[in-house]
């Protein structure tokens, strides 16, 4: 075959990096390897495949809960895209997150993490992780004082999200980097609600950048999954946790989600516009008591979101109508083009109402033309008391 190359920018690397026509077939889109072995032609080959794939060299294939050529090509694309050495891809989000906590946690250590984050990675570390006799503290990631007095000499990681799930707070993850780092910590970096295409943690000091690449690395909501970037000597004890876990990736979903990362780069530009306009809009309502999104002025960390973002702030917002619950609900119930779900990195814009977390509304905005979208919004507020 001819010599082929990345390319350079983004955009190209998000559609080229990773993928070439299959060698055997010279299928153009990378195929989905739906095999659980690898068959060999003697068994010193296989022995040799074995050992190297117990390294970790991640295209030595020999079974596909330890390495597969699908998920392989999804973990070059996102290693290229994040800036990283090595990546690895996992069945889920969550299963991203737990191997990467667990493959960098021993008994008697501690970790800081972010006093808002996602639900179940709420559950892991106030059930999971102190059953291992491991220590957590939860701080607020944009107060650096705290989060300075937060370090003991167990402390050994940092994790926290880009975007806080579900308030949108953006800690200064430069400062926070250094001085994890001065303590000799590592930092990991959950950057799901924004992408590589708008941030790349590592560019920050994040030492380790995890998404739910169900989300916008997908961005069609037909896939679960999960990856972790980095060094290869960080991201190896991530692989192995991963496979010795049995939280391996299926290869149809890793399918799926090169095909989502092909357009990603559009999706966050178009996603970024039509929630600008959104969160102007319902800014402007009566009926609505707030709107946290980044790309506002009246966001808390505005500052710090312009000069990592520039004018791309994602596609998350979210936001309060008058009412209470009983607003919400009326909100909700009526829209007609907007869907409720809990999900959210759609082409599909998705409403998630949160009742217990004082009756706020989580919009993921989507790739619709944003009047269709002002419509649907304004006859949900039609309805608010």
């Amino acid at each position: 075959m001819r010599e082929r190359t990345d390319g350079t920018g983004l955009a190209t690397r998000a559609i080229h990096a990773g993928e070439r026509p299959d060698p055997t077939t010279h299928a153009h889109s990378t195929p989905i390897y739906a095999t659980a072995t690898f068959a060999f032609d003697t068994a010193a080959e296989k022995e040799a495949a074995v050992d190297r794939a117990l390294e970790w060299d991640p295209r030595s294939y020999f079974y596909s809960r330890t390495g597969n050529p699908t998920n392989r090509a999804l973990e070059e694309k996102i290693a290229s895209l994040e800036g990283a050495e090595d990546c690895v891809v996992s069945a889920s989000g969550m299963a991203a997150v737990s191997a990467t906590l667990f493959a960098h946690l021993g008994a008697g250590d501690h970790l800081l993490v972010g006093d808002e984050v996602f639900a179940i990675t709420r559950v892991l570390w106030e059930e999971d992780l102190p059953r291992r006799d491991i220590a957590v503290t939860p701080v607020d990631m944009t107060d650096l004082a705290a989060v300075q007095a937060a370090f003991t000499p167990r402390t050994r990681l940092v994790f926290l999200e880009t975007a806080s799930n579900p308030r949108l707070r953006m800690a200064d993850l430069d400062a926070v980097s250094e001085i994890a780092h001065r303590h000799g910590a590592l930092v990991i970096a959950d950057n799901t609600f924004f992408g590589p295409a708008l941030l790349r943690p590592m560019e920050h000091g994040a030492d380790l950048v995890v998404h739910a690449a169900t989300k916008y690395l997908s961005g069609h909501g037909d896939a679960v999954s999960g990856v972790v970037s980095g060094r290869k000597a960080l991201i190896d004890p991530i692989r192995k946790q991963t496979d010795t876990f049995g939280q391996a990736a299926s290869p149809f979903s890793s399918f799926l989600v090169l095909r989502g990362v092909r357009t990603l780069p559009l999706r966050s530009a178009k996603g970024s516009e039509n929630a600008l306009a959104l969160a102007r809009f319902l800014e402007a309502d009566p009926r609505v008591e707030w709107v946290r999104y980044p790309g506002l002025p009246s966001h808390p960390d505005h500052g710090y979101a312009t000069r990592v973002l520039g004018d791309r702030f994602g596609a998350m917002l979210t936001f309060k109508t008058t009412g209470g619950v009983a607003g919400m609900q009326a909100f909700t119930d009526h829209l007609r083009l907007c869907d409720i779900g809990v999900s959210l990195g759609d082409v599909f814009t998705l409403v998630y109402p949160r009742p217990k977390d004082g009756a706020i509304i989580r919009l993921s905005v989507g790739c619709e033309d944003v009047a269709d979208l002002v419509e649907d919004l304004s006859l949900g507020l039609s309805f608010v008391g």
